[in-house]
């Protein structure tokens, strides 16, 4: 929804932060997505945003630029519209699948019983093409959104990727761009090919120092030392700091969560313990076998004493500690003990462009179609708009009423 502030914006005409949360939901929220017969939109973007975006006969450009337009009273200024859903929460992040495919087998993400050899992948022809997934990013950013992750399955398989992240680069507003990667492909050549085009973090999942154990869980036989050299490429690259994501699954890797704090104490890099969720219906997801946050900090406290420090932002999943002796830093996500739905601003596009608003949802919305069906930027951020302004997600609030056999979209389908 696009809600258009008055033409005079006075210092404490918006509240920080989200401006309510879910429980205050305000019911004299309208929704209105039709398109409406108008002219095209100027959207001017948040308060701290540089640049205003006109969208003007299916284009997109630079205020600053509207000064060689013929004629200007074709674009309309909108006062500072500010998006947000049903439950007054924002759109800054945009996570970006750009494969479906992943050369690593994760038990708690595409086990091989499910997606071995002749799993239907996505032809390539039904992929979002790198121009496609820009266009989408800008129209985001007009909306609001500041911060593009780009997932997969494991995204590097994906050919000339540093040829996107260099094209998002250069979109207005876009302030981060970071990737979430298994490390198999993680070179030190790739690494500073990504940062060179315009990559500033990555994240590299490694659930064990314990090769037997890390081998078993992504059951491809990939060995803890690749990954660690993957690591230390993107530190050297200036990708940092690195984030090194473990889920911690009882019964399998729990012993684990030491020798991980251990190892990367000290190294500027930051293990994020994450809860076993139930994302998808392949998983065999069971709630006795999450070993949940309070636990896991628990356990890692009583070998080097820790103290909770506030997020670096609005609606930061990880919950943030810091060593007592200033070693360093880690996080804990809880999205299944403690959620966090109230603050979650994040959309995702999934890798043949369908639009998911929840990491748990079922169905996305189709805006391949209305791109290749030739929609132009305007009709396109009418679409977007309105699909967030009707987001009322939240699963893991709602966790134990939802059905045991309910669907859902897989984890290696839209990125974690």
């Amino acid at each position: 929804m696009i809600r258009r502030a008055p033409d005079t914006i006075t210092a404490d005409a918006r509240k920080p932060g989200y401006g309510g949360k879910i429980a205050r939901h305000r019911q004299s929220h309208t929704f209105d997505t039709k398109p409406t017969a108008r002219p095209p939109m100027v959207l001017t973007l948040t308060d701290t945003s540089p640049y205003d975006i006109c969208v003007r006969n299916g284009t997109q450009r630079n205020e600053r630029d509207l000064s060689g337009l013929s004629d200007q009273r074709s674009c309309y200024r909108e006062v500072r519209p500010m998006i947000t859903d049903a439950f007054d929460r924002p759109l800054r992040d945009l996570r970006v699948s750009v494969t479906d495919r992943c050369n690593f087998r994760c038990t708690y993400c595409m086990p091989r019983d499910v997606f071995g050899a002749d799993h239907p992948f996505l032809p390539r022809e039904a992929l979002l093409t790198f121009e496609e997934i820009t266009r989408l990013a800008s129209l985001f950013a007009a909306l609001g959104v500041r911060k593009i992750r780009l997932t997969g399955g494991e995204p590097l398989l994906r050919t000339n990727l540093e040829r996107l992240i260099e094209s998002l680069s250069e979109i207005p507003g876009i302030e981060d761009i970071a990737l979430t990667t298994n490390g198999s492909l993680l070179s030190a050549q790739m690494a500073h090919r990504l940062k060179t085009a315009g990559l500033r973090r990555v994240t590299v999942s490694l659930d064990s120092l314990d090769d037997q154990v890390f081998q078993s869980m992504n059951d491809v036989s990939f060995p803890v030392h690749r990954v660690l050299d993957a690591i230390q490429a993107a530190a050297s690259a200036g990708l940092a700091p690195v984030k090194i994501n473990m889920v911690v699954k009882r019964g399998v890797n729990e012993d684990s969560i030491i020798p991980m704090a251990r190892y990367f104490r000290g190294t500027g890099h930051i293990v994020r313990f994450i809860e076993f969720m139930d994302v998808g219906t392949a998983n065999g997801w069971r709630l006795d076998e999450v070993v949940s946050a309070a636990e896991m900090v628990s356990v890692i406290s009583r070998e080097w004493p820790l103290s909770p420090i506030p997020p670096e932002r609005p609606g930061e999943v990880a919950a943030r500690y810091r060593y007592a002796d200033n070693l360093g830093e880690i996080g804990v996500i809880s999205a299944v003990t403690h959620a966090f739905c109230d603050s979650c601003n994040r959309a995702r596009l999934s890798s043949e462009g369908k639009l998911f608003t929840c990491l748990f949802g079922s169905e996305g919305f189709d805006l391949r179609r209305r791109l290749r069906d030739g929609a132009n930027d305007g009709e396109l951020l009418q679409v977007l708009s309105g699909i967030w302004s009707k987001r009322r997600d939240r699963y893991s609030e709602l966790r134990s009423q939802a059905g045991k056999n309910s669907k859902k979209v897989e984890m290696f389908h839209i990125g974690g």
